[in-house]
């Protein structure tokens, strides 16, 4: 969570012109090309266009530029379609050579190879005519690139460069890097857009092996917000003939794409100021939100257009803490103004100046409450107030990421159509179970076992293989496709089943397994001793082979189930075939009765019960559960094997 989403940026301009409505081609062709597809698709008011030329560096085609109506998380911001201009393939596969996915991020390339001359290199040349009273040109613009992060302050730097050429008004530039702008998204914020892609080994730095599984840290690409920042505006004069030209290209070698959106070029009549105010939640210690986490906040407010936004009366920002959180005392802070925490209203205001084509930015933390029910929502959304007419009086809101409210559109996925603010937090407030299970099916075979419960792990194995196994076995099981194997001999060390049952806020009110096991040719045994944190016994059970008397067989040896009595010794759970566990599965099943007794149950699986006996602890109290201690006593030359399955655990959690 906290990772900021894209929405569609409304811009406000003045339009006095007709406007002619030509649907642009889905994909640039190849051959011969104007390029006028592109600018129809880029243009707010299509009857400026005079002509327009398009070049580029690939030889089969043009593939470079192309009129799209969505790509992943891009839309039009005017119109139905938009323009998007890459140093490779534009909207298709843009960052993974060999159109592999995973893939290397070298990306494509053309004439230079990957290293040479000429660097990949994209540009959209248009005249266009300024319309009566206009006397500024605006668009939107987003960057994307590879070569972020791992070539920030580099050399390797492709760059995005719009030029404005107007007769009265001389050239201006816009010009955009990794190094340079508004660049604040990562992968994470670039679904479907192919740049939205993660080092497979975690840590990306030069040329890495890539997929789109998400992993933190392994972020692979970002790009710049999408609104009209920095440079994007220049002065022009009405009736003039202006040029722009629009150029991306590749600097120091021809790998690692990057990428350029463009739409809704157009004219206004004055400078004006234009608000935009963006926020991010970040949970502090990671993972879901759950109660008494730290949330950190971050608001944007950019002033996109070429007229500074005062610090006018009232307040410019007013934030309410959300419900269900509580502000953390003195971390609000700001790089520009000054910004407070208002106690008696319970919400953070702001007071400043917003220079033209600048932004400033501030933080606060908030907690989520203790005690909140599993779903709870920390929803949080401040509003700006801004001088839109350069009266000196703030006339106009400017939300921080409308929720598009009651617009039908789900627009984060999640199924509901009216709170679809990327702020919007809600909270997992772990319930502990009343049981949990390790039947082995997600284990690997021939490995420790380890089981969690939403992301806790409560239970694992030591590992031990070779001539004593200890071990997930893939081929024989009860009633899920894998057990656990046990095979133990005297002259090998003991093992454990861990228990963590801490991490599901509970304590252990019962304890079972299955279990299958057969007759035996020689003496042998299995002792499991169920200790606490300290190493005191709990409980103790022993599974011993013995010799049967009224047996001829060669597998004459018997297997007896008992457990330890602190009074008694060892007492023996029968079975109605003599007592003995013959080839079945049986299930023990322990269970605290009190505060100091302990009930003792063996079923088998045709029979149900079959004995049942109550006896009391130990050494400690039977909740205390931290780990099972597993041994034997025998050296026996052709070891027994018992495997373990459907492992269950009952929790006492109020």
């Amino acid at each position: 969570m906290g990772k900021k989403n894209i929405g569609a940026i409304v811009t406000v301009g003045l339009l006095l012109s007709t406007v002619f409505v030509i649907v642009p081609s889905e994909r640039v062709n190849a051959g011969s090309y104007n390029g006028e597809d592109l600018a129809l698709a880029i243009l707010a008011n299509q009857s400026t266009l005079v002509s327009s030329s398009y070049s580029d560096t690939d030889t089969s085609g043009h593939r470079q530029a192309d009129v799209l109506s969505s790509l992943g998380i891009m839309s039009p911001t005017h119109g139905s379609t938009f323009a998007l201009f890459s140093t490779g393939i534009a909207g298709y596969n843009p960052v993974t050579s060999n159109e592999n996915n995973p893939g290397s991020e070298r990306g494509s390339w053309f004439e230079g190879g990957q290293y040479g001359y000429p660097r990949d290199e994209a540009t959209l040349t248009m005249t266009l005519v300024v319309p009566e009273y206009m006397h500024y040109i605006y668009y939107d613009v987003q960057f994307f690139s590879t070569e972020y992060p791992e070539y920030v302050d580099s050399q390797y730097n492709d760059k995005l460069t719009i030029t404005v050429d107007s007769p009265s008004e001389g050239t201006s530039q816009y010009i955009f890097d990794i190094n340079s702008g508004y660049f604040v998204l990562d992968s994470d914020g670039l679904t479907g857009t192919g740049f939205d892609v993660y080092a497979r080994s975690g840590y990306p730095s030069g040329v890495d092996w890539i997929d789109t599984i998400p992993r933190h840290p392994g972020e692979d690409a970002g790009a710049s917000d999408l609104i009209p920042i920095g440079g994007a505006s220049h002065p022009v004069s009405p009736h003039e003939q202006i040029t722009v030209t629009i150029d991306i290209r590749d600097v120091e070698d021809n790998q690692f794409d990057s990428a350029a959106f463009i739409d809704n070029l157009m004219f206004s009549g004055y400078a004006k100021t234009e608000i935009i105010a963006r926020k991010t939640a970040q949970d502090l210690n990671g993972g879901d939100v759950e109660c008494n986490d730290t949330i950190k906040y971050t608001v944007t407010i950019s002033n996109t257009g070429t007229a500074d936004q005062h610090n006018n009366g009232g307040n410019e920002f007013e934030d309410a803490i959300p419900q269900n959180a509580t502000y953390v005392e003195g971390t609000a802070t700001t790089t520009s103004g000054t910004v407070n925490y208002n106690g008696a209203e319970d919400e953070i205001t702001w007071n400043g100046a917003v220079n033209a084509e600048s932004s400033i930015s501030l933080i606060f933390e908030v907690t989520a409450n203790s005690l909140l029910s599993n779903g709870s929502l920390i929803s949080n959304q401040g509003t700006v107030y801004w001088d839109s007419d350069g009266d000196r009086i703030n006339d106009a809101l400017e939300l921080t990421d409308d929720p598009h409210i009651n617009d039908g559109i789900d627009q984060d996925g999640d199924g509901d159509t009216d709170d679809d603010d990327p702020t919007n937090l809600y909270v997992v407030a772990f319930e502990p179970p009343v049981m949990v299970e390790e039947n082995f099916s997600d284990d690997t075979a021939y490995g420790k076992a380890t089981q969690s419960y939403m992301g806790r792990k409560w239970f694992e194995t030591s590992e031990k293989s070779g001539e004593s196994n200890f071990e997930v076995a893939p081929g024989y099981h009860y009633l899920t496709s894998k057990s656990f194997k046990t095979k133990l001999r005297s002259s090998g060390s003991s093992q454990y089943w861990y228990y963590n049952l801490s991490a599901l806020e509970s304590e252990i009110k019962w304890w079972e397994m299955w279990f299958k096991c057969g007759n035996a040719s020689e003496e042998s045994d299995l002792y499991l001793n169920f200790k606490n944190s300290n190493g005191n016994s709990i409980a103790r059970m022993k599974l011993e082979y013995t010799q049967m008397e009224d047996s001829s067989s060669p597998v004459n040896w018997g297997l007896e189930l008992s457990f330890r009595s602190p009074s008694s010794g060892w007492v023996r759970l029968n079975t109605p075939t003599n007592g003995y566990l013959y080839n079945n599965w049986y299930k023990i099943k322990i269970e605290k009765n009190g505060a100091n007794y302990i009930n003792y149950s063996l079923y088998r699986e045709d029979l149900g019960l079959v004995d049942f006996k109550s006896d009391v602890t130990l050494e400690a109290p039977f909740s205390d559960l931290a780990y099972i201690e597993w041994s034997n006593t025998k050296e026996p030359v052709v070891c027994p094997m018992f495997f373990w399955d459907d492992h269950m655990v009952g929790l006492i959690n109020d």
